[in-house]
């Protein structure tokens, strides 16, 4: 099946395969063992540790692996925050958020702790003067993601951080964490020039394997443990590592180092303007902001988004109407309605997100596919209105 929704996961790439493949089969030991296999596991832990750190130009004491993004982000902001003294303390986040960082938040609340959602502008990216306008003197962290799941719109994350570090060198305990699972290995930045605190990464997203991820640490940053048993990962996540995956993770991402950004930039790019031209009362969510490569959101109104899923998704191909960790809900995309888009027209959308592996063929047939798709359910419910009359 011809695949466009890379957002959502990725299949795994023939070269994390084999990597995968033999360490499962060659690297059984347990790290925190003293025997030679026990040491084996531990030096290819140590040396996918230290990959992970040069794609975010980090030190590899700074990453902490973790069973994937979610747990990366609430380890992030529940370790963080608990971690910082003060009974009164205030978090502020965007109302775009992936639920792995949404929720968390909502559990501080219930914990009794303070948090602003900040909304978008119309183009799906937040302002960093607002952003830095919601801080309080007993704010201890401001979560905002480098690249949303569904739009692709990059935020100002860098200028979010500058004005943070402004106020912690004035003595405010204050921290930037930043969800980028979507961003690492799309994009090519250095954590230092981008500034957080701590940064969320995840395998699957950049073919690599599911259940394993990690959690960018900059050094001298507090973090509580939320899970208890052990004293791995320098106290920060015990359990048992995930070896293979790790170094599976780190093989996914030394290929996402050798960059092919410009070539699925051109082939979205060229999917949206044909569909733009040869589909009527069409619009891309987050024209104008600046995007990942990847990834195209498109209202095409006067058709359910989910029903042409489903069209698509019989034609051969997948595609998906938001977040994969949101297919069950009926409702419409948070994302859509924080930027001022309608319920209807958030309805209405469709994300197609490309990947590497994808051709200029399979992409000119998911263009006629979109074109016929669209055509058959507008009719459709064009009849159905005058039946209804």
């Amino acid at each position: 099946m011809p695949y466009f929704d890379h957002n959502a996961t990725t299949f795994l790439a023939p070269e994390v395969a084999e990597t995968l493949s033999v360490t499962l089969h060659e690297c059984y030991g347990n790290a925190s063992s003293i025997h030679r296999e026990g040491q084996r596991a531990r030096q290819e832990l140590e040396g996918a540790r230290a990959s992970i750190a040069r794609s975010l130009a980090a030190s590899p004491g700074e990453i902490v692996f973790t069973s994937g993004g979610t747990e990366s982000n609430n380890l992030a902001i529940l370790g963080l925050v608990r971690s910082v003294p003060g009974e009164r303390k205030h978090v502020v986040t965007t109302e775009i958020e992936h639920p792995a960082v949404l929720e968390p938040c909502r559990q501080l609340e219930r914990e009794g702790m303070m948090v602003d959602y900040v909304r978008p502008g119309v183009d799906g990216v937040v302002n960093a003067a607002e952003m830095a306008g919601r801080i309080r003197p007993e704010t201890v962290l401001v979560s905002v993601m480098h690249s949303n799941n569904e739009t692709g719109a990059i935020q100002p994350v860098s200028d979010i951080a500058a004005g943070i570090r402004e106020r912690r060198s004035a003595g405010q305990p204050i921290y930037l964490h930043c969800d980028g699972v979507q961003a690492f290995g799309k994009i090519p930045f250095a954590i230092t020039d981008l500034g957080p605190d701590l940064y969320s990464v995840s395998a699957h997203k950049i073919f690599g394997p599911k259940g394993v991820g990690a959690l960018y640490v900059r050094k001298g940053v507090p973090l509580r443990a939320v899970q208890f048993g052990g004293r791995h990962e320098r106290e920060r996540r015990a359990g048992t590592e995930n070896v293979p995956g790790a170094v599976a993770f780190a093989r996914a991402a030394e290929l996402c180092r050798e960059g092919d950004c410009m070539r699925v930039a051109e082939l979205r790019d060229w999917f949206e303007r044909e569909i733009e031209r040869r589909v009527e009362d069409v619009e891309v969510n987050g024209r104008g902001a600046p995007r990942l490569p990847n990834t195209s959101n498109l209202v095409f109104r006067n058709v359910s988004g989910e029903n042409l899923v489903i069209a698509l998704d019989i034609a051969g191909f997948a595609v998906s109407s938001g977040s994969a960790c949101s297919s069950g809900s009926v409702e419409p995309s948070h994302v859509l309605l924080a930027m001022g888009r309608s319920r209807e027209e958030a309805g209405s959308s469709v994300r197609f997100s490309f990947g590497r592996y994808n051709t200029r063929e399979e992409a000119d047939a998911l263009i006629h596919a979109v074109v016929r798709s669209v055509e058959r359910l507008r009719k459709a419910a064009r009849r159905e209105v005058s039946f209804a009359v």
